[in-house]
């Protein structure tokens, strides 16, 4: 096993999920000790009456998501990952984003990943590319498209505020920063992956050209000659291999919103045979502000968005109950479900994936 191999291997070590569940349950803990309006016995209430369909639905949209994410990455590997490779690959994966900081994400380790899974280097650092820049184009469209249908309730309705650089923000100026950022990192990967690798690479070149840039010279020439690499790997595709790769996408991160919709069903016991006009608005806009909080969460500099996720989550849902502290048990669950559940699966995954690979 050489230096760089050792190197991955420390950075999926289990010993780094304890830092984001100890931030994340202590930001959540904080929140509900620190909130006097708390009414405990409604809290226990709404446990006892949840509707336990909805439950057993959320499991299966996130079942689902997770066969879309394998079958996703055997579509771009033309089906030479099996369907028990792209589990590890996918697994993992999940696991090295949630203990990296979300602006960081796992990117290095899924290639490292892939490579291990005999996908050859050039090949698994464009199919982690592709899938960098459909996932932020899919948040960058849907949460312009969801400001659009819901212009005046998007955003909730309080005064959330901080203070940025002597800047005031609310939600809104969050959100229109992180969206920016991430449309202008897209479309600048964009434009290196599929139209000018080598304009890419002489760009980065150039910035690090000035005395005080020269430091990061020699990661601005790795990172141009990966561009050139990954760019000639995705030349000659079918267009219907474009297709499914796009609708796999929309697919997976729709099933991912649509099961926190689930989730908050099952707590405001909602009546999937007897929705009334009001229940379906409230469910497009449940599924609108999950897509909104998510370009929010993208710039938080904790692993995983531990603690960002669950503050906002009461930012954002907090007018759909009745007591505070009933959001707070569904932001538990929600991270439960969709956060540490991988975290548990990649510490058991790993180690076997460890032995079989090397």
């Amino acid at each position: 096993m050489d230096t760089q191999e050792q190197k991955m291997l420390k950075n999926l070590s289990p010993t780094k999920m304890f830092l984001p569940i100890l931030v994340g349950l202590g930001v959540l803990f904080y929140m509900i000790w620190s909130d006097d309006s708390i009414n405990l016995d409604l809290i226990i209430e709404s446990l006892g009456n949840m509707n336990l369909f909805w439950v057993f639905l959320s499991f299966v949209v996130l079942f689902g998501r997770d066969i879309g994410y394998m079958y996703r990455i055997r579509t771009l590997t033309n089906n030479k990952l099996d369907w028990n490779a792209s589990f590890f690959v996918i697994m993992l994966w999940e696991f090295a984003s949630a203990i990296t900081p979300s602006v960081v994400g796992g990117t290095s380790v899924a290639v490292f990943i892939m490579n291990r899974e005999k996908i050859p280097f050039g090949k698994s650092l464009s199919f982690v590319m592709l899938t960098a820049i459909l996932d932020n184009m899919f948040f960058v469209v849907a949460s312009l498209l969801v400001i659009a249908l819901f212009p005046g309730s998007i955003f909730p309705s309080n005064d959330y505020s901080t203070d940025l650089l002597g800047f005031t923000l609310g939600l809104p100026q969050i959100f229109a920063v992180s969206v920016s950022l991430i449309a202008f990192y897209t479309a600048f990967m964009a434009w290196g992956l599929f139209i000018g690798p080598k304009s890419f690479k002489k760009f980065l070149w150039f910035l690090t050209s000035f005395s005080f840039t020269k430091r990061w010279r020699r990661m601005a020439v790795k990172s141009g000659n990966e561009m050139v690499v990954a760019s000639k790997e995705l030349k000659g595709h079918t267009s219907s291999y474009w297709v499914k790769v796009i609708l796999s996408t929309v697919f997976i991160w729709s099933a991912r919103y649509a099961m926190l919709n689930c989730l908050i069903n099952a707590f405001l016991q909602i009546d999937i045979f007897n929705l009334t006009t009001q229940d379906i608005l409230d469910q497009f806009l449940i599924f609108g502000r999950q897509i909104i909080m998510w370009i929010v969460m993208l710039i938080s500099p904790t692993p995983g968005s531990a603690g960002t996720a669950e503050y906002f989550f009461g930012e954002f849902f907090r007018e759909f109950f009745k007591d505070g502290g009933i959001v707070l048990v569904v932001a538990l669950f929600w991270r439960l479900f969709t956060y540490y559940t991988y975290l548990l699966i990649g510490a058991i995954v790993l180690p076997r994936w460890i032995q079989k690979r090397f």
